[in-house]
């Protein structure tokens, strides 16, 4: 349930698996995009001039530019705008901020949403040269692409774009706020809407917090503390939006002393958590800003529970803390980062040294982490979450942290408005050189099962940078990631196949790539035969005969199973038609496949052994044509005096 201001976050459990790899629990990350998206669907309420916008997007090729004031519902606007665009098989992918190698491979049909509502003024220039980049490849395609205009830049909007430009206008606040109470199964009757707090802010909230007001009065209801009735969980929502952070404010002018301070943000930060976790994270953040403590001895001061009591922090029968109040922690979050900007790089040294607080459990570190990302972003400070990532996939850490470094990653990665920034800085990671084993496994693991679910395109190109820089185990996790990625999705297969095999000779490990690509035993989709024979020719030309000899096996194996053998056949033999040598290698490979039983069968009937011997046969006679042998030529034995050629 959301408790703060912003952004919601839903943290995924990250663990460590029995074979020392990240495992990710729970649902699949694309899964959890679809049901965010089914529930914006729900709960989506059209801004003025939408109907505008869709009307464009209805033709293919269509690019449509959405401006509007901040708050308005921009960026769900234009994901419904694609969503209701939908055909069978297209995808929604968002694009990059700058183009990238293999940026766009777009088809018909395809959705695309660039968000450059973060944009600055300062970086705007770029950002528009990429979108006509991008314009261009989707009106020649007929694909769809929907821009998030940064608020407030539309006058430097090249005139080329003006004609796609649609301004809307922010939905009614009352409407917003009665669909998201109507979904939550919230019951409640028009007439009681009509207070003048409500009015207020359904004029003047932009739609993330009224979308945060209607889970307030969820979580009220929820938890059985704040009265029974409509009424009473809406009063208690409507002040956790309005007051509560006037009453922080007075606590800390209340509160001055460098250890209630610290308690109270430490009690904030690890709500949940034991009162011995709470205290030494309060120590530990006085560390960290090197702040003089207390001569006087411990044991003359006040007691854990007197200090708690006096900062109104409760504590349960199992020793955990926590705020009576609604909201009140995601308050004391926000005031501490809000209003102390020159000590927010301290409080992510603060965070990050947290982590090693022996008091705190698993579930009490993943929590910190997400109200420490909220933080971060909500105030404009996405590499904070690189910064933390990279300290904790640090060689001397000894990952034990890379659960959490893949848990903040993701928080950033699936962030609407810095996720780009996320994505753009896993790029520069993987690109840049050899990494901290850690870093690379948890790059690896976040591009797979996290950039994937919605970029997989950018997913992709991250896996194959990994998995040609990096050595080891790290590379063996990248290759395997990329590959499993690639065989489950015919575009994306067609795509890695085309770029390794543009790559050609450059480099071993594209050679490498290539094999493990064009495997028959794991593919799940139907194979894209172009690509499987320029595939092929790359490999017979890069690899030495004897390392891929035993792949045109297992393909005449799949023979026994695929309904389309004479493809099969058909792409090896483009592949090695013009060359005697290969042509001489296909065929002795073919000659001792027939005469091995099939893989993993100790006794073969008679009829399995005659169909091998029948596609080898049939295979070989195509041979002896490519190369102008007829059948009443010399046979077999011409071939295998050609052997070592």
């Amino acid at each position: 349930m959301h408790s703060g201001s912003g952004n919601q976050f839903n943290v995924t459990a990250w663990m460590i698996g029995a074979n020392q790899g990240l495992v990710r629990a729970g649902a699949p990350r694309l899964r959890i995009v679809q049901e965010h998206r089914r529930r914006l669907t729900r709960c989506f309420v059209r801004p003025r001039h939408y109907g505008r916008a869709a009307e464009r997007l209805g033709v293919p090729g269509a690019v449509v530019l959405l401006n509007g004031p901040p708050g308005t519902g921009r960026h769900a606007a234009a994901t419904m705008l694609l969503e209701e665009a939908a055909v069978p098989a297209s995808r929604i992918e968002e694009l990059p901020l700058r183009w990238e190698e293999d940026s766009l491979d777009a088809s018909a049909d395809d959705r695309y949403l660039l968000d450059l509502s973060g944009v600055s003024d300062t970086d705007f220039p770029d950002a528009q040269r990429s979108l006509m980049r991008y314009r261009a490849s989707v009106e020649e395609c007929g694909a769809r692409l929907v821009v998030v205009l940064p608020a407030g830049l539309d006058l430097m909007l090249d005139s080329a774009l003006s004609p796609l430009l649609v301004q809307l206008e922010r939905p009614r606040g009352r409407a917003v706020f009665s669909r998201y109470l109507r979904v939550y199964g919230v019951a409640f009757e028009p007439e009681q809407l009509d207070t003048e707090a409500l009015a207020d802010l359904f004029s003047g909230l932009p739609m993330r917090e009224l979308a945060r007001l209607a889970d307030l009065v969820v979580q009220a209801r929820d938890s059985h503390q704040y009265g029974r009735t409509f009424d009473d969980w809406c009063q208690v929502a409507v002040a956790a939006v309005t007051d509560v952070s006037d009453e922080v404010a007075r606590q800390l002018r209340d509160h001055r002393d460098g250890l209630d301070r610290a308690l109270l943000l430490a009690a904030a930060m690890a709500s949940g958590a034991a009162a011995e976790a709470v205290l030494s994270g309060a120590y530990c953040l006085l560390d960290v800003l090197r702040h003089q403590q207390d001569d006087t001895p411990r044991i003359a001061q006040a007691d854990l529970g007197e200090q708690l009591q006096r900062l109104g922090i409760a504590r349960g029968a199992d020793g955990s803390v926590g705020f009576s109040q609604l909201a009140y922690d995601s308050a004391v979050r926000r005031h501490f980062w809000r209003n102390f900007p020159d000590l927010r790089s301290s409080f992510r040294d603060w965070v990050g040294r947290c982590m090693g607080l022996p008091e705190l459990r698993g579930e009490d570190r993943m929590r910190l982490v997400a109200r420490f990302a909220e933080q971060a972003l909500a105030t404009g400070r996405p590499e904070d979450l690189c910064v933390l990532a990279q300290r904790w996939t640090d060689p001397d850490v000894g990952g034990r942290l890379r659960p959490e470094a893949a848990a903040v990653l993701e928080l950033g990665l699936s962030h609407d408005q810095y996720g780009s920034h996320l994505r753009s800085r896993v790029y520069g990671w993987v690109t840049g050189g050899p990494l901290p084993p850690d870093l690379a496994r948890v790059l690896t693991d976040v591009c797979q099962q996290v950039m994937a679910a919605t970029h997989p395109d950018q997913a992709m190109v991250r896996l194959r940078h990994l998995a040609i820089r990096q050595r080891g185990p790290e590379a063996a996790a990248a290759r395997s990631a990329l590959l499993e990625l690639a065989r489950g999705n015919r575009r994306l297969f067609r795509r890695l196949a085309d770029r390794l095999v543009n790559a050609g000779l450059s480099s071993p490990r594209n050679a490498e790539l290539l094999v493990g690509l064009l495997d028959p035993t794991e593919l799940r989709i139907p194979p894209p035969w172009v690509e499987i024979s320029l595939g092929w020719r790359t490999v017979m030309a890069a690899v030495p005969p004897e390392d891929w000899t035993p792949l045109v096996q297992r393909w005449l194996s799949e023979l026994e199973q695929r309904p389309e053998g004479n493809r099969i056949l058909h792409a090896l033999l483009l592949a090695a038609a013009g060359d005697d040598a290969l042509l001489n290698r296909l065929y002795m490979a073919t000659r001792t496949w027939a005469g091995r039983p099939s893989p993993g069968m100790a006794q073969e009937h008679h009829s399995q052994r005659r169909h091998r011997e029948e596609i080898a046969e049939r295979f070989c006679r195509e041979i002896d044509l490519v190369q102008g042998v007829d059948e009443g030529g010399p046979g077999p034995e011409a071939h295998s005096t050609t052997e070592s050629i």
